[in-house]
C-alpha cells in the first residue's frame, strides 16, 4: 500500500506539471490566434486574454488523455533513471502491482475531469461563443429545443435593415421538425421590428427550408401592428419567406455535442428526438464521456508498456517515441471511431469503448509477455 500511494503520487505529481506547462502553451496560441481574428476589431491585449480564458478548457480538455500517456511515460522514466523501478522488481513486485496504482490514478482523475470539468468546459465554451457572436454580429441565429417544441432565431436578411445594419429578427416555433431539419410542422413565425415589437405573426402547418427561403404551406397571416389582428387576418396556400439559413446551419445551431454538459446530456437528447431531430451525435459523445476515465487509464497502460523497464542511452529515446506514437495512435483510433459513429456506421457504445479496450488489452498483452520473459 505504501508503495502504491508512492508511485500514485509520483504519477499525479507529473501529470499536473505536464499539464500546467500544456495549459499555458494552449493559452499563449489561443491569444494569437484570437488577436490574429479580430486584427480589425480593437478587442485589445485584455479582451484577448478574456477571450483565450474562456476557449482554452475546450482545448485543453480534449488533450487530457494525450497529457496522461505524458505523465505516464515521465512516471516511469523517473522510476527506471533513478534505479526504483530495479528495486521495487527485485523487492518481489509484479509489473502490474507497479501499473495498477498510476492507472487507477487517472481513471480517478477522468472522473473528476468528466464530472466537474466538463461542465465547466461546457460553461465557457457557451459564454466564448456568445461573446464571439457580440463581436462578429453573425450570431444571429440560434436553436433550441423545449419540452413540446423548437424554437429558432433567425435575422430577416437584406429587408428594411437600419443604419446599423439590423434588419429585425423572426423567432419561429415548431412542434417538431423532420431529422434533417429542412421541415418543420405545425410552425409559428413571430416577425420583430428592429426597434419596436412584432408586427407580424405568421402560422404554417408545414414550413419547408429551401435555398434562400421557407416555403410555407396553408399559412395565415396576423398583422401584429394593427388594432385587430383577427379580423385582418389573411390565409395563404402557400406563402414565401426570406432566410439565409441552411439545414447544416441548423443542425449547428443545437451546439456541439460538447457545450452541452454531461449531466444534462441524456436530457437533451430525449429532447432532441421528441422534436423530430437525430441525436446520434449526442449519444456518440456521451458515451465518449463515460468511457473517457478509462480511456485516460488505458493511457497510463501504453507508457507502462514501453517505458517501465530499465533502459538506457538510445533505447530510452526509442521506447518515449513507441509509447508516445502509441498514445497518439490510440487518440487518433478514438477520434476515427467517434466519426464513424457519428454517421451511424458502428453503435454509440461500440465506438466509446472500442479504443480503450483495444489499448488497454495490447497494453496489458505487452506487460505480461515481458514480465514472463
Amino acid at each position: 500500500m505504501i508503495l502504491a500511494r508512492y508511485v500514485a503520487r509520483r504519477f499525479l505529481r507529473a501529470f499536473l506539471l505536464i499539464a500546467a506547462i500544456f495549459f499555458l502553451i494552449l493559452l499563449l496560441i489561443d491569444m494569437i490566434e484570437i488577436i490574429r481574428r479580430f486584427s480589425d476589431r480593437d478587442i485589445g491585449l485584455a479582451g484577448a486574454a478574456q477571450l483565450a480564458a474562456l476557449n482554452i478548457g475546450s482545448s485543453f480538455y480534449q488533450v487530457l488523455p494525450l497529457l496522461t500517456v505524458l505523465g505516464g511515460i515521465a512516471l516511469f522514466l523517473g522510476l527506471a533513471r533513478s534505479s526504483e523501478m530495479v528495486a521495487i522488481r527485485a523487492s518481489g513486485r509484479s509489473a502490474l502491482k507497479v501499473v495498477t496504482a498510476p492507472a487507477l490514478t487517472a481513471v480517478v482523475l477522468g472522473m473528476l475531469c468528466v464530472g466537474l470539468l466538463n461542465p465547466l468546459v461546457a460553461a465557457t465554451g457557451n459564454l466564448f461563443d456568445e461573446a464571439v457572436a457580440r463581436i462578429d454580429r453573425n450570431g444571429q441565429q440560434t436553436v433550441s429545443v423545449g419540452d413540446s417544441a423548437v424554437w429558432l432565431r433567425q435575422a430577416i436578411a437584406g429587408q428594411g435593415a437600419d443604419r446599423d445594419g439590423d434588419a429585425g429578427q423572426i423567432v419561429i416555433r415548431a412542434r417538431r421538425a423532420s431529422p434533417d431539419a429542412t421541415t418543420l410542422y405545425d410552425a409559428t413565425f413571430m416577425i420583430f421590428a428592429p426597434d419596436s415589437g412584432p408586427t407580424r405573426r405568421i402560422e404554417a402547418r408545414q414550413a419547408r427550408l429551401e435555398p434562400g427561403a421557407w416555403a410555407l404551406t396553408d399559412v395565415k397571416e396576423y398583422p401584429l401592428d394593427k388594432n385587430n389582428p383577427e379580423a385582418l387576418a389573411v390565409s395563404h396556400e402557400t406563402l414565401s419567406l426570406a432566410s439565409d439559413l441552411t439545414a447544416q446551419r441548423i443542425r449547428d445551431g443545437f451546439g456541439r455535442p460538447e457545450a452541452v454538459p454531461v449531466w444534462q446530456l441524456p436530457g437533451f437528447i430525449a429532447g432532441l428526438e421528441r422534436a423530430g431531430f437525430s441525436a446520434a451525435r449526442h449519444r456518440v459523445w456521451f458515451q465518449m464521456e463515460l468511457a473517457r476515465p478509462f480511456l485516460m487509464g488505458a493511457m497510463v497502460l501504453i507508457a507502462a508498456a514501453f517505458t517501465m523497464q530499465h533502459i538506457r542511452g538510445r533505447n530510452m529515446g526509442v521506447a518515449v517515441l513507441l509509447a508516445f506514437g502509441s498514445g497518439i495512435g490510440l487518440f487518433f483510433l478514438r477520434n476515427v471511431a467517434q466519426v464513424m459513429g457519428d454517421n451511424g456506421q458502428i453503435p454509440p457504445a461500440m465506438a466509446a469503448w472500442s479504443p480503450p479496450l483495444v489499448g488497454a488489452m495490447l497494453a496489458l498483452g505487452l506487460i505480461l509477455q515481458r514480465e514472463d520473459g
